[in-house]
């Protein structure tokens, strides 16, 4: 993806990793299928390979956007276009927070959008390996995440819903 995208659209996409020595430990101490073991060992790995990365990436940033939208989940049903990040402490913009799925693919058509080839086998909601799998066009949307856990629990900690949703006098934007 990242090369098709770049290719795309002509610019060099600054990769952020996991620290190795941080994902080494953690299979060293839990093995390497802990995540199935219980929520608090897969939400750790989740922190190491996806949240710490992430939070790199923003350091020194004022916003982010993100494709979050209030159709993917139950644990996204309240996504704002427009949010103070708590977490993150930098504002976050939702632009398809109101798009269905239908919306996003007709989007990628009309645009010639790269995709990831995986939506092409089933895979509606990507996320890390041993977490998805491909599920069945009549599935929930996130089925394939974490299919072991409640629909509740569904996030890995990128977008933790602990703000309030913004009034429009409150959007203050720097």
């Amino acid at each position: 993806m990242v090369d098709r995208v770049q290719e795309r659209y002509g610019y060099a996409i600054k990769l952020y990793r996991p620290d190795e020595k941080a994902v080494a430990g953690y299979v060293n101490e839990f093995g390497l299928d802990a995540i199935y073991d219980s929520i608090e060992l897969r939400t750790r790995c989740c922190q190491i390979r996806k949240v710490e990365p992430l939070k790199r990436a923003l350091a020194g940033k004022t916003a982010w956007i993100t494709g979050l939208r209030r159709a993917q989940a139950v644990t996204r049903s309240n996504v704002q276009e427009l949010e103070f990040d708590p977490t993150q402490q930098l504002w976050k913009f939702n632009p398809l927070a109101d798009w269905s799925e239908e919306d996003v693919w007709e989007y990628v058509r009309a645009f010639d959008v790269p995709y990831n080839s995986l939506h092409d086998k089933g895979f509606r909601s990507i996320g890390c390996e041993p977490c998805t799998r491909a599920i069945g066009r009549d599935d929930d949307l996130r089925a394939g995440r974490w299919w072991w856990e409640d629909p509740e629990r569904k996030e890995c900690g990128l977008h933790p819903r602990t703000g309030k949703p913004l009034k429009p006098q409150e959007r203050n934007v720097p």
